[in-house]
């Protein structure tokens, strides 16, 4: 899911057609924040972060009226193609006033890095006393990923700030975040969830992280074979599935009433 606005070169560039191959699995594994939700017919929600839209196609199916925003014009024309309400916005300056009675959001708010940014927007956007629910990568996430990664930079002479540009707080962290800007968490858990790749480890870099193995330019086949073999250890088992080290945190909160 989109981040923010702009041409940052470290920013990861998505298509619909590349996350439907690499990383559909991340939209199929909603239905436990989906429950949290629990949307309501006649409802106005904002699904923040969107992607292409499948998760947000099941609020709609809940009777709910939906906006879906994202910053990947890619994903916002699949997403319109669904028949959605789909808006090209940066998640750092949400552009609504107490409009909906809640903000769901899945796996899209870690790839925004200025989270004050984006807290203060979703209390903005909710009516008094609307929710906000939310899953997203927690501290610990693809620690073994990313580690890898900022190795072969090093060796590489790289930079290993484009190994992992994601925000992954503790449960601590994210709810004094939420608190300060007056929402009341109602329930908070950070959790483990290995997750299978179902391209292997080459697709899922190549989905998510592709800034970092451009930096190398002709070298970047070498990058990645070095974070391959670093990672074949630890996380391609016996039978050749690699499976990823995710760490999700869940959040509902209470915007101020």
């Amino acid at each position: 899911m989109g981040a923010g606005g702009g041409s940052d070169p470290s920013r990861q560039s998505w298509t619909s057609d590349s996350y439907d191959r690499n990383a559909r699995f991340v939209s199929d594994l909603g239905a436990g924040i989906l429950g949290w939700l629990a949307p309501r017919p006649g409802e106005r929600i904002l699904d923040l972060g969107c992607g292409d839209g499948v998760l947000t196609e099941r609020l709609v199916a809940a009777g709910a009226d939906v906006v879906g925003v994202d910053t990947s014009e890619d994903f916002i024309a699949a997403a319109r193609a669904r028949g959605l309400d789909a808006r090209y916005m940066d998640g750092h300056a949400l552009a609504f006033e107490h409009e909906f009675d809640a903000v769901f959001s899945n796996a899209a708010l870690h790839w925004m890095t200025r989270p004050a940014e984006v807290v203060a927007g979703i209390a903005r956007a909710l009516e008094p006393g609307g929710r906000l629910v939310a899953e997203f990568g927690g501290h610990g996430n693809v620690a073994a990923v990313t580690t890898a990664m900022r190795a072969v930079g090093a060796c590489m002479a790289g930079d290993v700030g484009l190994a992992g540009p994601w925000y992954y707080p503790t449960e601590a962290e994210y709810s004094e975040l939420l608190e300060a800007a007056g929402f009341t968490v109602r329930r908070i858990e950070r959790f483990a969830r290995p997750t299978p790749l179902p391209t292997g480890i080459e697709g899922w870099l190549a989905t998510m992280r592709q800034p970092f193995f451009d930096q190398f330019g002709a070298r970047s086949g070498e990058a990645l074979a070095r974070v391959v073999a670093a990672l074949e250890p630890s996380l391609r088992d016996s039978r050749g599935t690699w499976t990823a080290d995710y760490v999700r945190l869940r959040v509902e909160a209470i915007a101020p009433a």
